[in-house]
């Protein structure tokens, strides 16, 4: 299963996100979308699990919960925008949530991709609509498979 990962669209969804999504089997949305019709563009590439973020208003939140905690291909994976934490660390996730395998997170605009006890897989894929800090606009895409640890890696718009 290949999923694509993105967070803090902020109402923009930049047409390489199309591109580098074509093929994917699912999408993890965390957080701060913007619009509810950000999530439909998406739906139309493939199943999405979404999360609100800090600044996302009524019509997404009504939508969408502040936590989502799924099982893909065998791995427990939890999805979260991340802002209750502050400017949450890989480690805080995984002691916030130590049952979960795969922990996305947003909220930082900072992509990162780190291993936590060389078993739990954290991605944030940074922003893909509002980048910060001199950052490049990103998403992530993460391949699964039973049995083998997931396989990830940032990918720059």
């Amino acid at each position: 299963m290949r999923l694509g990962i993105i967070s803090d669209t902020h109402g923009v969804l930049p047409p390489a996100v199309f591109e580098v999504f074509r093929e994917v089997d699912h999408i993890l949305h965390a957080g701060d979308i913007g619009p509810p019709e950000i999530l439909t563009e998406l739906e139309a590439l493939a199943s999405v699990t979404a999360v609100y973020g800090n600044t996302d208003g009524l019509a997404v939140r009504q939508r969408c919960a502040k936590v989502a905690r799924l099982e893909l291909d065998g791995f427990i994976v939890v999805v979260t925008h991340g802002d209750q934490f502050g400017m949450p660390s890989p480690a805080q996730l995984h002691n916030a949530f130590p049952d979960a395998e795969i922990i996305v997170y947003g909220h930082t605009h900072r992509a990162l991709l780190e291993l936590v006890d060389k078993t739990v897989t954290v991605m944030n894929p940074g922003s893909a609509g509002s980048p910060r800090y001199n950052e490049s606009r990103s998403v992530g895409v993460m391949e699964l498979e039973p049995g083998i640890p997931p396989r990830a890696r940032l990918v720059t718009l």
